[in-house]
């Protein structure tokens, strides 16, 4: 039996296993998110900067927390007034989000770890 490409391609997408939490891969602005949720956040943070609510924001700022684990939130956030914060959209809170964040709170506890339920 033969396969044309395309065909092979389905077959490749059908077998691939889903994510751990169904969350749905999207793409705005050429940028890609691991969710629908964390694409939503970044509509919203791009409308808050636009109406002056917000300095401005940055994707995926990478930190180092104890024990030398790479932690990665979603966004950093800086406000109006200079307060800058991070956060991490999640659909639910993790175990392994549990432990990051005592984590972060002992490295970082003049730097406020929000989490932002889908």
């Amino acid at each position: 039996m033969r396969v044309t490409p395309e065909q092979y391609r389905q077959l490749v997408k059908k077998a691939t296993k889903p994510s751990k939490y169904r969350n749905i891969k999207t793409e705005v602005d050429g940028i890609n998110f691991d969710s629908r949720a964390e694409a939503r956040r970044y509509g919203e943070l791009k409308m808050l900067r636009q109406a002056g609510e917000i300095k401005g924001f940055m994707l995926q700022p990478s930190f180092t927390l104890p024990g030398g684990i790479r932690y990665r939130p979603d966004f950093m956030v800086c406000d109006m007034d200079g307060t800058v914060w991070v956060e991490d959209v999640k659909g639910m809170e993790t175990k392994e989000f549990k432990i990051k964040k005592k984590l972060w709170e002992a490295q970082y506890p003049w730097l406020e770890l929000r989490l932002i339920k889908n």
